[in-house]
């Protein structure tokens, strides 16, 4: 259980608790000094530089959420199917083929860059309110996931553009076959598959230590809603850790064999799932993780207060 008590409240200024007067106290007056020192800047919460860029960013965070839903959706066809393109260019590709797709994808785009541009705020000068070591921990997540919404932009950019969202299994191969062949080359694919699952370790640690919430105000959502969307962001951290571990194994194996065509992105990582004994089962598992941290994200849209 985290320090977030029973009902996760972090941020929500309550107290699950029954605190003094005197911490309260401290609460209100930590409150009043970070929106002070955000006074001039604009009138919304958090690092959005503009209220407009915290909204678009927050239709970006429930465009972002729907992608994982249909990637768990799509991993489940792999599993029972054995077709299918389980990753984002693919959940992008289903989106796009539905009524109305072009629109939604450029409402998610748009959603996408204004969330990678909060998110690179914050990752550059936020989260003032905390300091030390968990505020640079803050930041590094921050520009990590600016990095990552912004890629899955430059997908949808891409669709709309070329009509084909391309291949995370392609493009990774390629990018491999073009890194072995510097030197030193398979020290580099080494290194980025360690840093895969670096990132993977990460992800599964957040999920446990369901550091998510430290982020989120969950006044803002239905009091039975607060604790199934704490455990939805704690399954699906997890299932995302797992895939990201399989994508850092996989250009390990690659940077070992000095073989570009062992290296895969989220596709083949979860294909390469559904080929080990209990596979299915496995990657079933890890589809509906996938979906629980679409569903996460998609209340995380109302709920971030950063």
């Amino acid at each position: 259980m985290s320090a977030s008590s029973e009902y996760p409240d972090r941020g929500s200024g309550r107290s699950d608790g029954g605190s003094s007067a005197g911490e309260a106290a401290s609460r209100v007056a930590d409150r009043a000094r970070t929106e002070l020192s955000g006074l001039g800047r604009r009138s919304g919460e958090g690092e959005a530089p503009h209220r407009a860029v915290e909204l678009l960013g927050r239709v970006g965070i429930v465009g972002y959420g729907l992608v994982h839903v249909l990637i768990g959706v799509l991993a489940v066809q792999v599993a029972i199917q054995g077709n299918g393109q389980a990753d984002q260019q693919g959940a992008l590709a289903t989106i796009a083929g539905e009524p109305f797709g072009f629109a939604a994808i450029v409402v998610v785009v748009v959603g996408l860059v204004a969330f990678a541009i909060w998110q690179g705020l914050a990752a550059a000068t936020g989260f003032r309110w905390t300091s030390g070591r968990e505020r640079l921990q803050k930041r590094v997540g921050a520009g990590a996931k600016a990095i990552a919404v912004l890629a899955l932009a430059v997908v949808g950019v891409r669709l709309l553009v070329t009509g084909s969202s391309g291949s995370s299994a392609g493009g990774s191969q390629e990018t491999t076959a073009g890194l072995l062949a510097l030197p030193g080359g398979q020290v580099i694919v080494g290194l980025i598959g360690l840093v895969v699952i670096v990132i993977a370790c990460a992800t599964g640690y957040t999920g446990i230590a369901r550091n998510f919430s430290d982020d989120l105000d969950y006044s803002r959502l239905p009091r039975r809603l607060r604790r199934p969307v704490e455990i939805l962001g704690v399954v699906g951290h997890v299932a995302r850790a797992v895939a990201f571990a399989v994508v850092g194994v996989l250009f390990g194996i690659a940077a070992l064999h000095a073989d570009p065509a062992q290296a895969s992105g989220l596709d083949g990582a979860l294909k390469t799932l559904a080929g080990q004994p209990y596979g299915v089962v496995l990657l079933i598992l890890v589809a509906l993780g996938f979906a629980a941290f679409g569903v996460f994200t998609i209340a995380e849209a109302r709920a971030r207060r950063i």
